[in-house]
């Protein structure tokens, strides 16, 4: 089974009422005061404010004003390990998601060594099995060492468990190794997700290409150079009638080349990051390299669209391509610093802050978007059911917090929201069954390994 392929270290099932809760999961059509009772791990009982009794001894939260979620999934992170662990590794960026809400993370290959081979693979996940703390899934490359030239063995690597397949940091440049392995997809299962970008169209550029970087005096990446590859890719994809996902779009005309795609029977989807969906390249103006990322932030226009494909559901998914460097290799000139920024302890509050309280987006919408990353992958969506596993979420929306005042799990602090005054606290993280977050002064004991 495709949930068998998420690896976590073991811990106590949690036992929890948690009373007068505003509970809310769109799929459930749930929208109201509850109290929620989990007993060994599971939803055991969903009832009316103040009815629910746990045995002796079962922890209380009384939660009166506060919202319960199904956790989170993040679909695209990089959790730098094997390899670059001075930036990531698996328990702290673990950690990072069980403080940012997320009961599902899917990690990316491109490490060091890339998980190219099924021994790399096979370490890998036993790593995650002695120290993940959310349920964590991995993507093998599409082709060895993300050079582009020769396939991997997608077959063996989906038997080993790895979910799917991508080159992300990188794309898949020929048209003709990318059929190749959609037609290897038949055989070997899973999906193919795709960073899409021409390199002789971005070439030595750092920042989106526009008005922003004329002023600045910067070498852009065009839109063109991303949308370019996802029609062509789209177009490949429903020739070989191949299942395909499209990573952190952020322009109009991609937007446009996957709605097209959609409607004419390509099986495709594409996913949206906080950042392109709530900043913008006039964010790049100080040149702080905490807002350089590929793709760049682009233009507002480019904003919207992104916005309103998240709306209409041709972006299914919302993700944080969370991706951490060391303070060094961030302090150094924009132009030479690395690109990307973390996301997995913002994401869900930058999102609520920058269009759920302007009223840009409903609530309930911005929820089932950030749930929804993992079915991609053939993985169990979390929900707000008797008998669920307990995968839940619980937010105070009043609270407030500055970004970074008190330091971050991750072990890098590359944020583009560093600073920011953001709406909405995670007080309770459950995942699989298990308390792996919990804020100060809940009682509540977390990370408790089963011994």
């Amino acid at each position: 089974m495709v949930a068998e392929k998420l690896f976590h270290r073991p811990a106590r099932p949690a036992e929890l009422l948690i009373r007068q809760v505003h509970v809310l999961d769109p799929r459930a059509g749930i929208d109201a005061q509850h109290d929620v009772l989990i007993r060994d791990g599971e939803i055991a009982e969903l009832g009316e404010p103040g009815g629910l009794t746990g045995s002796s001894g079962t922890p209380e939260i009384h939660a009166a004003g506060k919202y319960l979620f199904p956790a989170f999934v993040d679909p695209h992170v990089h959790l730098r390990t094997p390899g670059q662990e001075y930036k990531e590794n698996t328990e702290t960026g673990t950690t990072a998601a069980a403080v940012g809400g997320f009961c599902q993370l899917i990690a990316m290959p491109n490490t060091s060594p890339t998980i190219d081979q099924v021994s790399v693979l096979k370490a890998l996940t036993a790593t995650a099995a002695e120290q993940a703390v959310v349920p964590t899934g991995f993507l093998a490359s599409i082709t060895i060492a993300l050079q582009g030239s020769e396939l991997t063995e997608m077959a063996a690597l989906s038997d080993t468990g790895a979910l799917g397949f991508t080159d992300d940091g990188k794309p898949v440049v020929s048209a003709g190794m990318l059929r190749k392995a959609l037609q290897y997809q038949r055989l070997a299962g899973g999906v193919i997700a795709l960073h899409e970008e021409d390199p002789a169209l971005s070439g030595d550029g750092v920042m989106h290409e526009g008005a922003v970087s004329a002023r600045l005096g910067v070498t852009g990446i065009p839109s063109i150079s991303e949308s370019t590859f996802v029609a062509r890719d789209a177009a490949i994809a429903r020739y070989e009638d191949a299942r395909v996902h499209f990573q952190h779009l952020s322009c109009v005309e991609s937007v446009e080349a996957l709605a097209a795609a959609r409607a004419d029977g390509a099986r495709v989807s594409g996913e949206a990051t906080p950042h392109h969906l709530t900043l913008t390249d006039e964010d790049v103006l100080g040149l702080d390299s905490n807002f350089k990322m590929n793709p760049p932030l682009r233009s507002e226009a480019d904003r919207q669209a992104v916005i309103e494909g998240l709306r209409s559901g041709v972006l299914e998914c919302i993700a944080t391509d969370h991706a951490p460097h060391a303070r060094h290799e961030k302090e150094k000139p924009f132009e030479e610093a690395p690109m990307g920024t973390t996301g997995l302890e913002t994401s869900f509050m930058a999102v609520y802050t920058g269009l759920v309280k302007p009223g840009v987006l409903p609530l309930s919408l911005v929820i089932e978007r950030m749930t929804a990353g993992g079915a991609l992958y053939g993985l169990p969506i979390p929900r707000v059911a008797a008998g669920e596993p307990a995968n839940v979420v619980l937010v105070d929306l009043e609270r407030e917090w500055v970004v970074g005042e008190g330091g971050y799990a991750s072990r890098s602090q590359n944020c583009c929201f560093h600073g920011r005054r953001l709406s909405g606290v995670v007080e309770l993280t459950v995942a699989a069954g298990s308390v792996v977050f919990a804020s100060r002064g809940s009682g509540i004991t977390t990370l408790t390994e089963v011994s």
